[in-house]
């Protein structure tokens, strides 16, 4: 027996005489010891909550520093009050009313005028040590939804980092790359939010979730911060784009359609990221390829199958979105080379038409213009 298995067994035996020693009269010592056990495990709970409430605290304090940091970088050689007025007027617009906003309030009544440079952010923007740039909280930063200082932060980012990539405030931040840990961590708290509300979505949806799928795709559409987000978040991203599609199938209920066409315009944002286009076109092609073959081997749709194959239909629509905006880009070597799913589709895409189109002429018609849409792609 080595040192450290003796130590185990005589601590637990000290604690089982200890636990005997101080049990009350009135009290056996199996239900003192479930009686200790549960208020340790209470007190762990307590802790672990504390814990959590000072790591969202750390995590916002670190937004805070990087921004602050990254502004000081971008203002510190000029008056940014000039340099953005010398900015197209619209974009100009679009910018101060994102930066004054979190992103997440769409209402009018709190959009500041275009002409009119708000002051907190000038001040903001000084390049001082240490600079006040707070956290806003507004009506959408409720217990309700923990995610909203990580979509502020992170919206808040993207808009400081276009403002760098043109214009007279053009300015190379790729030295803040060691920083961008921050961002990752954010990233991957908002997809576990996103992930928990697209498993049971509630209908009406607010906009918040539209605007999250679409900042997180601006995010990984960024060179600078496409790689610490994936060598983080791949895995966590990966369940999310298997969330939406799961969401889609599945769904049966009365609003299901509403449901499917907010999931799928979810899917249609996050695959205009061209880096996450070619993952979920080979997922949504490998659902369609599945049953595909399962109605090769039935002559109408049974009931067990009704549900999954008006579903279907959603996916086409995706997979004709991404393909067209695949075709638009001139991005189509990156998608078609190597795919296994594209290749299986396209080597039995005549034989499926063909039997299948007596049957499932709707279907049939779908699978022909995918067809054309991917050999389009592979031909482009």
């Amino acid at each position: 027996m080595d040192d450290q298995t003796w130590y185990l067994r005589t601590s637990k035996l000290a604690l089982a005489l200890a636990i005997i020693r101080s049990t009350p009269a009135d009290t056996s010592s199996r239900e003192y010891t479930e009686h200790l056990a549960k208020v340790v495990s209470e007190q762990e709970s307590t802790w672990r909550s504390k814990v959590q409430v000072l790591e969202a605290e750390v995590l916002q304090l670190r937004h805070k520093l990087l921004l602050s940091r990254m502004c000081a970088e971008v203002f510190k050689s000029g008056d940014p009050t000039s340099q953005l007025q010398a900015q197209e007027p619209g974009s100009s617009e679009n910018t101060l009313s994102q930066l004054e906003d979190s992103g997440c309030d769409l209402s009018n009544e709190e959009r500041s005028e275009p002409s009119e440079m708000p002051q907190h952010f000038v001040e903001s923007c000084t390049p001082t040590p240490f600079l006040p740039l707070p956290i806003v909280k507004r009506h959408g930063a409720t217990v309700e939804n923990p995610l909203f200082s990580h979509m502020q932060f992170l919206q808040r980012l993207l808009e400081l980092k276009n403002l760098t990539e043109s214009g007279s405030l053009k300015t190379d931040l790729s030295h803040f790359e060691n920083d961008f840990s921050t961002v990752s961590d954010s990233v991957f708290q908002l997809l576990d939010g996103l992930i928990t509300f697209y498993r049971k979505p509630k209908f009406p949806f607010s906009s918040f979730w539209a605007d999250a799928v679409d900042t997180l795709a601006g995010l990984i559409s960024d060179c600078h911060l496409s790689n610490h987000i994936l060598k983080k978040c791949s895995k966590k991203l990966e369940e999310f784009e298997k969330t939406l599609l799961q969401v889609i199938l599945r769904s049966n209920h009365l609003n299901r359609f509403q449901v499917q066409h907010f999931v799928s315009q979810s899917l249609v944002t996050l695959g205009s990221c061209s880096l996450l286009r070619k993952s979920i076109i080979s997922l949504l092609l490998s659902e369609v390829n599945s049953f595909t073959d399962v109605l090769a081997t039935i002559n109408q749709v049974q009931a067990s199958y009704v549900t999954r194959y008006e579903n279907i239909f959603s996916l086409f629509w995706v997979l004709e979105q991404l393909l067209q905006k695949e075709t638009k880009e001139g991005n189509t070597s990156s998608v078609v080379h190597d795919d296994q799913e594209i290749k299986k589709f396209l080597q039995k895409h005549d034989e499926n038409i063909s039997q299948l189109s007596d049957a499932f002429p709707l279907f049939t018609l779908y699978l022909w213009r995918l067809g054309i849409l991917l050999n389009s792609v592979r031909n482009g």
